[in-house]
């Protein structure tokens, strides 16, 4: 999915909220909503988020916090790229009618004691490479479900384990909203959109191709099975790492979908095929559906 072209700004852009009561002011009389949450620094996979979100709703929120409570010790918190004014501005071209940019003691006004345990799911992959996390992720996103009260929310493909962690949240904590799952966008040299790819230095980006390259080498042997699967997709990884600069793999998976438990020798039907690798200093992730 190539990057879509932006769209004419509506008139008067989007209606920014920073607090609940200000966010429930412009939500009065909203209809169906549906809610995009964000981390910011958006990009063009956020526009194709938006549009899914304005194709599904009569207004679109979208929220913009980095969320501290799922990033650990160590991580790029700090300099996670912020840029509130540009993101108003883009959610303004895609035409979002209130934008939600609280901050962290707007978020957590007491030290946050309540969370939501992401079971066992959450404590794989992802979850293993950065304990904690998911728990993060939960907690805030079962917030933004409370205070913005979405019919539907749209969630980006990339992040296959969150998404199918917010589902099953929604499912066995009985939340009235529709969970939507969108294609990873990505630039024309394949590499996966994301907001952090702005870290990486021109060397580094080509490195980082290696990681679409394997999946698709990966996804190309699913004829012969799972292991082969896994064995296509680590030959190119196994290549890049000797690359200057190199990548260095945190993992590489072969799921199921449901579960994110690994797929076994015999498995068919759908998978995931998951990678985790840094280039320099910047951690990336993505992956692919794999029919088996």
């Amino acid at each position: 999915m190539t990057e879509p072209a932006p769209q004419p700004a509506p008139t008067g852009g989007p209606h920014v909220t920073h607090t609940p009561d200000e966010l429930r002011g412009a939500l009065a009389d909203a209809g169906r909503v549906a809610l995009v949450p964000t981390m910011g620094a958006l990009h063009g996979g956020h526009r194709s988020l938006m549009r899914l979100a304005r194709e599904r709703a009569d207004t679109v929120v979208v929220s913009i916090f980095v969320n501290p409570l799922q990033f650990g010790p160590g991580e790029d918190l700090d300099r996670y790229p912020r840029d509130l004014p540009g993101d108003t501005g883009l959610c303004a071209e895609e035409g979002v009618d209130v934008v939600f940019a609280p901050t962290a003691e707007t978020m957590y006004p007491l030290p946050q004691m309540i969370t939501v345990d992401a079971g066992a799911m959450g404590e794989r992959l992802e979850g293993a490479s950065r304990p904690g996390h998911f728990t993060g992720v939960l907690t805030v996103v079962a917030k933004l479900f409370d205070l913005v009260r979405p019919d539907s929310a749209v969630f980006g493909a990339k992040d296959a384990q969150q998404i199918a962690l917010v589902r099953r949240m929604v499912a066995d904590l009985n939340m009235p909203v529709e969970i939507v799952g969108a294609p990873t966008l990505r630039d024309p040299d394949g590499l996966a959109s994301s907001s952090r790819n702005v870290y990486l230095s021109g060397a580094e980006r080509a490195s980082a191709l290696s990681l679409s390259r394997a999946l698709t080498a990966g996804r190309s042997a699913a004829a012969d099975g799972p292991d082969a699967v896994r064995a296509a997709a680590r030959n190119v990884l196994d290549e890049a790492a000797g690359a200057e600069p190199p990548v260095e793999l945190d993992y590489l998976a072969l799921v199921d979908p449901a579960t994110f438990a690994d797929a076994p020798a015999d498995h068919e039907g759908e998978a995931v095929l998951a990678v985790a690798a840094r280039v320099g200093t910047t951690r990336l992730i993505d992956n692919v559906s794999v029919t088996l």
